[in-house]
C-alpha cells in the first residue's frame, strides 16, 4: 500500500490553531492594491479560520 503524503500546496496555505482549527489567509492581497482602501488592505492581513463546512477536505489534504 502506498504512502499517504501531505499535498504540498496545503501544507503551504493552511495551519492549525492550538483547538485544531484551521487557519487560512484572505484572498485579494497580491497585487492591484493602489485601487483598495487602506482599511480594506488592513482587514485582509489577518488570519482567518476555515469554515466547517471546508475543514474536512483540508484535514485530509494535511494527512501525515
Amino acid at each position: 500500500m502506498p504512502k499517504m503524503k501531505t499535498i504540498s500546496a496545503a501544507k503551504k496555505r493552511f495551519d492549525f490553531t492550538g483547538t485544531g482549527k484551521i487557519k487560512r489567509k484572505h484572498a485579494y492581497k497580491s497585487h492591484i492594491l493602489t485601487k483598495k482602501t487602506i482599511k480594506r488592505k488592513r482587514n485582509l492581513d489577518h488570519t482567518a479560520t476555515m469554515d466547517k463546512v471546508d475543514a474536512p477536505a483540508v484535514k485530509l489534504m494535511l494527512v501525515k
